[in-house]
């Protein structure tokens, strides 16, 4: 269970996701204007443009943009040449900076989600064992399937929760 879970929201998944979205909206804007290079202006409008794919695709909590003087503070960070302009490599890095407090807020979620339901779910299991007709099937089933099945209930329960929000 905590391997598949892992595989689906682990961190390398996780930097998947970014990495597409990066890249996403990078290349819309590089197709947009013509130029290789974000200026601040185009900067914070894909800012915008993450935050609501991440508020959409991964787990957790809302997150709110960073404000412009936020972005502005870390673009000068990631900005090697100093032009006040990112390609496509130092976007990336930007993201990254920007979004790592995102990602330990939504591990953090996870990781309790995952340590709770288990016990919930052999503690339903238990109390469930004898309610007629449907106490025998629950018997049947063994510990660690009816685990998954309750932890998997929990996760998606949470997200169709988060996309109601």
């Amino acid at each position: 269970m905590g391997q598949i879970l892992d595989k689906l929201h682990g961190k390398q998944w996780r930097e998947k996701q970014m990495r597409k979205i990066t890249d996403r909206v990078f290349y819309r804007f590089k197709n947009e204007t013509g130029r290789a290079n974000l200026k601040f202006e185009d900067l914070y409008i894909a800012v915008l443009l993450i935050y609501n794919d991440i508020n959409k695709l991964l787990p957790g909590p809302h997150f709110d943009p960073p404000s412009k003087e936020e972005v502005r503070a870390l673009i000068q960070e990631c900005d090697m040449n100093l032009d006040g302009e990112l390609d496509h490599e130092g976007f990336v890095k930007f993201v990254k900076r920007l979004t790592k407090d995102t990602f330990i807020t939504v591990s953090q979620g996870l990781i309790i989600t995952l340590a709770v339901a288990p016990t919930v779910a052999l503690l339903t299991k238990r109390t469930t064992e004898g309610v007629p007709g449907v106490g025998k099937v629950v018997q049947k089933i063994p510990n660690a399937v009816y685990a998954s099945l309750v932890t998997l209930t929990i996760v998606m329960f949470q997200k169709a929760v988060e996309a109601k929000e």
